[in-house]
């Protein structure tokens, strides 16, 4: 099914997404001279710690997220005069819910952010799954904004694998889900 149909199957999820991006500032155009470090961390589990202590006012971290830039690897949060680097553990975004949108035969997984960012998985919010060397402990996760990813959550990524088909592969049955007509891999199961 072409990207257009299934745009319009799902405008009201995609319309949800939009609204989110409508209301960030331009920070990709915004190239100030770095300031310095900030003692500021986003943990795996998307908290925001500043100098050891979590802020807790959700509309400060809010803000904050939506301000956030990457460059070269490293965080920033930037203003149009000012750029502090920071600290992001594993991702800057921290995926809680994942949905299940059927309509007809067609599926869409939308996500949801810790500070409330609404995407629909597919061509430009593409899933994938990482692995720290050494260790067998996947890393879900999926394209935010500008370069900018969410980790989901140990229960988000469940109910993801809850709700994925498997198929035989050379090397193992694999899992994996649809969503907006792109098939995405979970892994392999044995």
């Amino acid at each position: 099914m072409s990207s257009e149909v299934l745009d319009k199957i799902f405008a009201d999820l995609l319309a949800l997404e939009d609204r989110s991006k409508q209301k960030l500032p331009p920070v990709h155009l915004w190239g100030p001279a770095l300031s310095g470090q900030m003692d500021l961390v986003i943990d795996r589990e998307g908290r925001w710690i500043h100098e050891g202590g979590e802020i807790k006012r959700p509309a400060l971290v809010k803000l904050f997220s939506s301000i956030l830039k990457k460059e070269n690897g490293d965080y920033y949060l930037v203003t149009p005069v000012e750029k502090w680097r920071i600290t992001v553990d594993v991702a800057p975004f921290f995926i809680t819910t994942v949905k299940k949108n059927i309509r007809g035969d067609q599926q869409a997984i939308s996500c949801i952010t810790s500070v409330g960012d609404n995407i629909v998985v597919g061509k430009t919010h593409p899933f994938w799954v990482e692995y720290v060397s050494g260790s067998d402990e996947p890393i879900p996760l999926v394209k935010i904004r500008e370069g900018l990813d969410g980790l989901l959550s140990r229960s988000a990524f469940y109910q993801l694998v809850d709700w994925a088909d498997s198929s035989a592969t050379q090397i193992g049955n694999e899992l994996s889900f649809l969503s907006m007509g792109e098939k995405f891999r979970l892994g392999l199961v044995s």
